[in-house]
Order: structure tokens, then C-alpha cells, then sequence
């Protein structure tokens, strides 16, 4: 297949100083597109005018260059191979480049003295291309603040990389290798591609390899390594250090695992950040500094590759930070998962069901239309079983789904996966000394886990539900059964399950299925998160969840967008706490309900509403709809980021500042009092991400336009004056 689009001569010359872009990509559209340039000394150098990323392409292929161009950052300080794989158990390196004297740091001189390993895949051929999407997404515009583009705008260059004869005899030269040219020679029609998408407007590069057998005869890959960075250390230390700081890059995979209601699941078992054997001249003695990025699976692929097969590694994304500021660092995180999974910004205003009644599920539906709640899950513990694919049930399900379709609200329900026993051969077998992540869980490859997939594929498909809250995700776990007949053994077992689940959440993505996932799937097409808090939290006093509640909002959203996080709202008794954690009988508790709606639609964060119904009376239903209406007039902006200003201590006031730069509204401040008196403050806060400048009008609760300043450091004053346990919001415009 010729990838090739243009020699080098048909590139426009690299100037740095003239393709870094002017302006804050936070802040503004910088028209930063992603371009394949060259230098004057023949490199190829990738790049938005954000970063770049620069090639070598002789006498190999290999990255000598990898830049935070708007900071003038080097990351890079070694040059490595492009990729490693063991194919039919030969370990072999695709590109790359030899001979760096040291490994701190990279000059000139030495990047064009290197030479390349000649039993390594050479790079043959290279193209570029408009980015493709990775899977299909049916969008639900109307809960999401602005329309996301998908795929993501920005290109693609792909490298091909060959065996040719020589590279061949020098395999077979290897001191390990036991066998004679003709029997390797079928490894010239053999094709690694390795694959970079830098996106436009951020400073993100994603990378990927395939294998493409053009040969006769099955291929097996063993284990790969698709990136091998050797990044610069950001600080130096003892080897006994416990927590290094590492380099300030984010790393996000396609293969995590579940984990939890964090982006850093994906280490250890995707990628990790390891110690550099030829660095031998760092600082620590033991040599230990956790310097190289590696991004490979844990265990296996161990995958076979028939003729005429491609094989795909799972991607990762990079993205190289300006700053280690934490409200910096966090926005860019924000904005690259934004981007990179839009259906995150899809965020509807939801309802826990907790009877699946019929009469129950109708009264739900009504009381939601009534009060402008858009989607209801039939939730754990309400008799809802996506399993029982019968047609009675199906029917009945596909019946409820219309008449909440007839509303005007959406309709879905709970599944439970891995945290379970289900017996019969089909658990994990967990090698000697590792046990499944939830104590027990059910083989994703196992003839229940087949099943399983089977059962909610026809489920889905004949009550055309909306949602699927799903439980349990697979987190990542490893069989080691050898009869389970969707693996072959413990080397393949991530690899396949993974694959099992991937696909099912693809699919739905696809069908416009919302996916409630408390584990980190957003990648592969999750919707939301857990906002980040201990279940039996919800078992306190009312009062004493009322500020747990938007602390964990404070902590969650500095790597979260107020979307992909979602809280819980105990209206029935949940794990325990009695009528004191609950808020029924509803019209008995309306300081404590106004609270907590407050509380989550000031900051834009959904909640599981967990209960039989909304309201139980006209007073009731009225605040339940007047905070309704409330997110919904200032939907963009409390979909926007958070800012943080003060932590909630239940000492003083506590707040946030909502900003998107780019809509009508620039801000929304929520200030919270949680004392027994009133709060008046004047409270400064830094309003540089609103985008604004010298002044700003606001509007408190949306009355009384007052012109404010804003000083030479980016801050404004608003004098605040709030009742005791109340609170108050302003909305900032030009």
C-alpha cells in the first residue's frame, strides 16, 4: 500500500519562531493546525505552532525532537526506536537510531552522527492524512453546552516500516537467533505502520502502531512496545524516594482498565513510566529516575495475526504541559479529554428510579417531565434485569421507554458485571498470588461473559434504551483458565476481555447509548465518571453531606470537567443513616433539598437523584423546578470549567468560578455560606481564564448589572453578602 503524499521538497520550511502561534489556546482559537513541515537540514518536523514533534529520517526513522513550542520546552533528551515488537519470538526494533554518547541531554552534532541498527524495520514510505474518527458517536446536542466536532479536527502521519534482505541476515547474526534466512524471509512481507495524530488547537500527539501480514503463514506478536520516550527528568533525587516527580506530561491510553474515577488507571497496566538503562550518567546513584515512557500492555497481546490480518495496538495520547500550575496543568487535562471524548460534555439532568414498577416508573417520568429532569435509570436494587431477555420483559421495558419517549425524558437502567461470583468455570482464575480487583469477578471470555454481552446487546436493541448505568466494569483483571473459550491463557486474557468490552461500549456509543460508568472508560465512549466520593459518606447527617458534597465536587473537578463527573443524592436511605442522611419526607426537609440542589446545579454536576419521586408537593416541586430552571438558563457556563477559589471547610464561605471565554457569558461565581451567620466579604478572584479584561459586568442572581474592575494580575473584587447556610451566584459578561 503507497502511503507516500510528497518528498520532503514539497514541504514548506519549518521557522519556528514564525509557526509558534501568539495567544493562550485556553483562552481563544489560535487557528493552531496541525502541518508537516521540514528544516533546512532535511528533518521533518510535525506541528500545530503549540508543539512539535521532529523526525530523522536517514539513515532510519527516529524522533529527535518533542516540543512545547509556546514555552521553547525541549522534552526529548534521548533518541530510542519508534516502536519494539516480538514477533514468533523475535524481539525487533522499528526505527530508531544509534550512537548518543550520553543520555542527559541531545545536541546537533550528535543527531547526525547517529546510525541505525541494521537488523531494525527501516522506514520505507510516509503520508499524511486528514484524522479519522475512531469509532461512530450519535450525538445528544441538546445536553451539551456547544455543538463538538468528531472526529477531531487535525492529521495524521503514518510511517511504513519494512525488512529488507540485509536487515534479514543481520537477525539471523543475532547470537540468539536459531534459524537460517529462508526460514525468516517471510518477515519481509511483514509491514509495521506507525501512526501520529497531532490535533489542532492543543497540545496533544497520539501515536499507535499496526501490523500488516502479507505473508503466508500466521504471525504471533508476543508483547509490543508502540512508544519508547526518553524524556527529559524534571527534577533529580535519592533512589529511596517514594513519589518522583515525573515528567510533566499526561499520558492517557484506549486500554484502561476500569480502576477507578481517575485518568491515570491506564499506569502499569498500558503504559508506564520506567528506569532508563543507558541513562547512566543521572544523578541517582541507583539509577532509578523514572524517566522513560514506555507504552506497552502489562501482559501479552499475545495475539495471532492470520495472512492478509492487521493487528492494531491500543493508542495513546501525550500532552505536554506549559506549566505545572495546578489550575493550569488541570484546564489543559480538561480541555484534551473534552476534545478527545466530546459525548463527555453530554450532560443530562438524571433521576435514579429506585422501584422498576410499571406504575412507579410512570409516576418517575411524569414528576421528571413536570419539573425539566431529562433522563431516568431504572437503578440498582429497583427489579430492573437487563439480563432476562424475555419477551415479556423486554416488551414491558420497551413499553415504559416509549411512554418516558412520550414525555419528553430518556429511559435506561443498571447492570451489574465484574463484582460478582457467577460460578460454573466462569470466574477468573487468578494466577498464584493475585486475586480479582472486586474479590470476585466473572471471565469477560468465559462462556457467562459471552453470554453476558449477548444478553445486552438484544436487550438494548429491542427497548431501544437510552442509558446504561454499568456497574462493576471490567477492571482489568487476568485469567489464567486455559477452557474458557474467548482466551487462549493468562498472556491473551486482558488483551480479549478488554476487547470484549471495548466493542460493547463502541456500540453503543454508536446507538446513542449514555453510558454511566463508575470506572475510566471515557476513552473508549463512557459518558461519565464518579465525581470522586466514599458511598458510606451518604449515610451521614444531612448537614454534614451538604459541604462533604462540594468538596468533592472542589477535589474532582481539577481534572474533571463539571460533565464527566457525577455525584449522589440520597432522597431514600441508601447504604444507612436513617431518616437523619435522608431527605424524605421531601416538603419536611426544603432547606436541606434547596441545598443540595444548589449545590450541584451551582457547580453543573449531575447527581444520581436516588429515590421514588422528585416531589410530593406543589411547594416541593416548585424548588425542585426553579433550580432546574436555573441550569438550564446558565447551561454553557456551569458546563464550563471550574476555577477554584476557596475550598470548602465549613469555616468561611467557599466558591467557584465557572468561565467559558468564548460564549456571551464569561463567568458564573457561586459563593456558598455553610455558617450559622451571614457572610459578607469582598472576595478577590483571579478572573484571567474568563478571558476578560480592565473591567467586567455582573449581575447578581441575574439582577442589578454592575461594572466591576479587573487589575493588572487578572483580579476583580465582588463583595459578597450571603444569609447563613445559603448562598449566591453572579454572572460575568463583558
Amino acid at each position: 500500500m503507497l502511503l507516500l503524499s510528497f518528498k520532503p521538497d514539497g514541504l514548506s520550511l519549518f521557522d519556528k519562531e514564525k509557526v509558534t502561534v501568539k495567544g493562550d489556546w485556553l483562552l481563544q482559537n489560535i487557528n493552531a493546525k496541525a502541518k508537516l513541515y521540514k528544516t533546512k537540514e532535511g528533518l521533518l518536523v510535525f506541528s500545530n505552532g503549540i508543539i512539535s514533534r521532529t523526525f530523522k529520517t536517514e539513515p532510519n526513522c527516529a524522533t529527535v525532537s518533542f516540543e512545547n513550542l509556546t514555552v521553547n520546552k525541549e522534552f526529548l533528551r534521548s533518541v530510542r526506536p519508534e516502536a519494539e515488537i516480538i514477533l514468533d519470538g523475535i524481539n525487533l526494533k522499528i526505527g530508531g537510531l544509534e550512537g548518543q554518547p550520553i543520555h542527559n541531554y541531545l545536541t546537533e552534532k550528535w543527531i547526525n552522527n547517529l546510525k541505525a541498527d541494521p537488523s531494525a524495520f527501516k522506514m520505507t514510505d510516509y503520508g499524511i492524512n486528514e484524522n479519522k474518527k475512531r469509532f461512530n458517536w450519535k450525538k445528544h446536542r441538546e445536553w451539551m453546552p456547544k455543538d463538538m466536532p468528531w472526529p477531531v479536527p487535525g492529521k495524521e502521519l503514518t510511517f511504513k516500516y519494512e525488512l529488507n534482505d540485509s536487515a534479514i541476515i543481520a537477525i539471523v547474526n543475532r547470537e540468539e537467533i536459531k534459524k537460517s534466512v529462508e526460514e525468516l524471509d517471510y518477515l519481509k512481507n511483514v509491514i509495521v505502520k506507525v501512526h501520529y495524530v497531532l490535533y489542532d488547537n492543543m497540545p496533544v500527539i497520539s501515536k499507535w502502531i499496526t501490523v500488516e501480514n502479507g505473508s503466508d503463514k500466521e504471525i504471533f506478536i508476543k508483547k509490543y512496545k508502540s512508544e519508547i520516550l526518553a524524556a527529559v527528568e524534571p527534577a533529580t533525587g535519592p533512589s529511596y524516594k517514594h513519589n518522583w516527580m515525573l515528567p510533566n506530561i499526561t499520558i492517557q491510553t484506549d486500554y484502561d482498565c476500569g480502576g477507578g474515577m481517575h485518568y491515570e488507571v491506564g499506569e502499569g497496566k498500558a503504559y508506564e513510566w520506567t528506569t532508563d538503562s543507558l541513562y547512566s550518567t543521572q544523578v541517582d546513584y541507583s539509577r532509578k529516575t523514572p524517566c522513560l515512557l514506555e507504552v506497552r500492555p502489562e501482559y501479552g497481546p499475545a495475539q495471532t495475526v492470520k495472512p492478509g490480518e492487521i493487528f492494531t495496538s491500543h493508542r495513546v495520547w501525550e500532552e505536554l504541559h506549559s506549566s505545572r500550575d495546578r489550575e493550569r496543568k488541570g484546564l489543559e487535562q480538561r480541555r484534551m479529554f473534552k476534545a478527545l471524548a466530546p459525548w463527555v460534555t453530554e450532560n443530562p439532568v438524571m433521576m435514579h428510579a429506585r422501584f422498576a414498577k410499571t406504575k412507579a416508573v410512570k409516576k418517575v417520568v411524569d414528576q421528571c417531565a413536570e419539573t425539566g429532569f431529562e433522563m431516568v435509570i431504572l437503578t440498582f436494587g429497583s427489579g430492573v434485569n437487563m439480563e432476562d431477555t424475555s419477551e415479556r420483559n423486554i416488551q414491558r421495558m420497551k413499553m415504559l421507554r416509549d411512554y418516558a419517549h412520550s414525555k419528553g425524558v430518556t429511559l435506561g437502567g443498571y447492570s451489574l458485571l465484574a463484582s460478582r461470583k457467577v460460578g460454573g468455570g466462569n470466574d477468573v482464575v487468578s494466577p498464584p498470588g493475585m486475586h480479582p480487583t472486586f474479590g470476585n469477578s466473572p471471565c469477560l471470555c468465559s462462556r457467562w461473559g459471552i453470554g453476558y454481552f449477548q444478553k445486552l446487546y438484544k436487550f438494548i436493541d429491542k427497548t431501544d434504551f437510552d442509558v446504561l448505568e454499568h456497574d462493576g466494569s471490567y477492571p482489568g483483571d487476568v485469567c489464567a483458565s486455559t477452557k474458557h473459550p474467548g482466551h487462549k491463557n493468562l498472556y491473551d486474557s486482558r488483551w480479549n476481555q478488554f476487547r470484549e468490552i471495548k466493542d460493547f461500549y463502541h456500540w453503543c456509543r454508536a446507538n446513542g447509548v449514555f453510558l454511566n460508568v463508575p470506572d475510566w472508560y471515557i476513552m473508549n465512549g463512557s459518558n461519565k465518571v464518579a465525581m470522586g466520593y466514599r458511598e458510606t459518606n451518604w449515610s451521614l447527617p444531612r448537614e454534614q453531606q451538604e459541604i462533604i458534597e462540594r468538596q468533592n465536587i472542589y477535589d474532582g473537578t481539577w481534572y474533571k470537567s463539571p460533565s464527566m463527573g457525577w455525584m449522589h443524592v440520597p432522597l431514600m436511605q441508601y447504604h444507612g443513616g436513617g431518616k437523619a442522611a435522608t431527605l424524605e419526607p421531601l416538603h419536611e426537609h426544603l432547606k436541606s433539598y434547596e441545598q443540595r440542589l444548589a449545590n450541584l446545579f451551582g457547580a453543573g454536576v449531575q447527581a444520581a437523584w436516588r429515590g421514588k419521586e422528585l416531589y410530593d408537593n406543589d411547594e416541593t416541586k416548585n424548588l425542585v423546578k426553579k433550580w432546574v430552571d436555573f441550569y438550564k438558563k446558565h447551561r454553557r457556563i456551569l458546563d464550563g470549567d471550574i476555577i477554584h477559589v476557596r475550598r470548602p471547610d465549613g469555616r468561611d464561605y467557599d466558591a467557584i468560578l465557572h468561565v467559558d471565554p468564548t460564549g456571551e457569558t464569561k463567568g458564573l461565581l457561586m459563593v456558598y455560606n455553610p455558617l450559622e451567620k451571614p457572610v459578607k466579604r469582598k472576595i478577590k478572584v483571579n478572573m484571567y481564564y474568563t478571558g476578560l479584561k480592565d473591567k467586567a459586568t455582573v449581575y447578581e442572581q441575574d439582577k442589578n448589572p454592575k461594572t466591576i474592575k479587573i487589575d493588572c494580575d487578572h483580579n476583580a473584587v465582588f463583595d459578597v453578602e450571603i444569609p447563613a447556610h445559603s448562598q449566591t451566584w453572579f454572572v460575568i459578561k463583558e
